[in-house]
């Protein structure tokens, strides 16, 4: 361990004291959570626009979720009971439909997964104007925002069917316009690399990153923890909300290894609403040589660097839609003949 991390390490145990320590299967969740809790955490397979799942899932720049009033509102003023809208279907949640999100650009660093961007979020119910709030597992009340709110991804661990695992330490700023979300790997610097004491600073200063057009899917180096500035004397400043003139935000950390989506339809299997993840995984998938496969969902979720997910417009899909429909009436008439 670096000198650097070490440091960082030491001054990140003096800004979280609060720890949600609860475990839950993906596979096997109980109806709630949490106490007082306005959604459920046992949502099925289908997906409708009134879905109170409060369950959200980041694998990849296609398979991701984001939460949102469940009607219209301000994000500060229902924190407590947001829901979760995902661009994948299939886990019980409301949906992002085709066109709502603007911008994606998904990294993995080695400490944290994030996707940032921007969107048309009047269309998952946040009231127009609204400049934005913070989710996060530690609420003012001692619960998360959502009470009952959990966050799964399968990026570090497959778990049961391919789900993944829990993440304990994640944060979420959404705003009309603009949104952020970090899931944070499971460590000692879990909660620094998601803090959650600067929910009026937004997503610029507290995940720096992309936020331009066009979608993406990268590595990246992970940065310097937000609130946290090394000094030239070896030692580390930690800076308290409310405190004095707020610090400019880190530089954008680098990143590599980029694969760049040309359609903003990336999600064109939520507009057919499919109810299975598997089935929405048929939809086939693009390599990097321009040819196509079918993997397994689990391959899909993980984002193999040789498999990468089909980023296409509903025009370039009916094609392959109408020529498989074809085969499948021919099919029957032979077997009626």
């Amino acid at each position: 361990m670096s000198r650097l991390l070490a440091l960082l390490v030491i001054a990140a145990a003096g800004v979280n004291a609060q720890s949600y320590t609860a475990t839950y299967d993906p596979a096997n969740l109980p109806p709630t959570t949490e106490g007082d809790q306005a959604g459920t955490n046992q949502c099925g397979t289908g997906n409708n626009d009134t879905s109170l799942c409060q369950n959200v899932y980041i694998n990849n720049v296609q398979d991701f979720c984001l939460w949102g009033p469940q009607t219209t509102a301000e994000i500060g003023a229902v924190e407590q009971i947001v829901v979760s809208y995902c661009t994948f279907p299939g886990r019980g949640t409301r949906l992002i439909h085709d066109g709502v999100l603007l911008s994606a650009h998904f990294v993995e660093t080695p400490d944290y997964i994030q996707v940032t961007g921007t969107g048309n979020f009047q269309n998952i119910n946040i009231a127009a104007g609204d400049a934005g709030g913070e989710l996060d597992p530690h609420g003012a009340d001692g619960a998360g925002n959502p009470h009952g709110g959990l966050v799964f991804t399968n990026r570090w661990n497959n778990g049961t069917n391919g789900l993944g695992q829990q993440i304990h330490e994640w944060t979420n700023f959404m705003s009309v316009s603009q949104y952020c979300i970090r899931a944070c790997k499971p460590g000692p610097m879990a909660a620094a690399w998601c803090q959650h004491i600067y929910d009026v600073t937004g997503c610029a200063w507290n995940m720096p990153a992309d936020y331009g057009e066009g979608f993406t899917e990268c590595k990246g180096d992970s940065g310097i923890p937000m609130g946290l500035y090394p000094q030239p004397d070896g030692s580390t400043s930690t800076f308290h909300q409310g405190e004095g003139a707020t610090p400019p935000a880190h530089p954008a950390p680098s990143i590599s290894a980029c694969t760049t989506y040309q359609s903003s339809s990336l999600y064109a299997p939520t507009a057919f609403a499919t109810a299975s993840a598997n089935a929405a995984a048929t939809f086939g998938v693009a390599t990097r040589s321009g040819t196509t496969a079918v993997p397994s969902s689990t391959q899909l979720n993980n984002g193999a660097e040789s498999v990468k997910p089909t980023l296409f417009a509903l025009g370039s899909a009916m094609p392959c839609l109408v020529v498989t429909s074809l085969l499948g009436i021919f099919a029957a008439v032979g077997i009626l003949l």
